[in-house]
């Protein structure tokens, strides 16, 4: 479940930034087949890309009990 809160979570943050998938992996340093992936859910993927990737919106990753929100 937590992939899907990611992936909808950078969309949503991509788009509010009128960027497309390309812009993003550019500005944020990462393959635009990292992006790709990221965004439909991959259960594996690198934690610091994922990190470098949400930086780049200025959010963080942070570990947080089930359930809570």
């Amino acid at each position: 479940m937590a992939k899907t809160i990611i992936a909808a979570k950078l969309k949503q943050l991509r788009k509010e930034n009128n960027m497309t998938q390309v812009d993003l992996s550019i500005k944020s340093g990462v393959g635009l087949n990292f992006v790709r992936e990221l965004e439909q859910g991959k259960a594996t993927v690198r934690m610091d890309k994922v990190t470098q990737v949400f930086g780049f919106f200025d959010y963080e990753l942070v570990p947080q009990k089930k359930g809570d929100a």
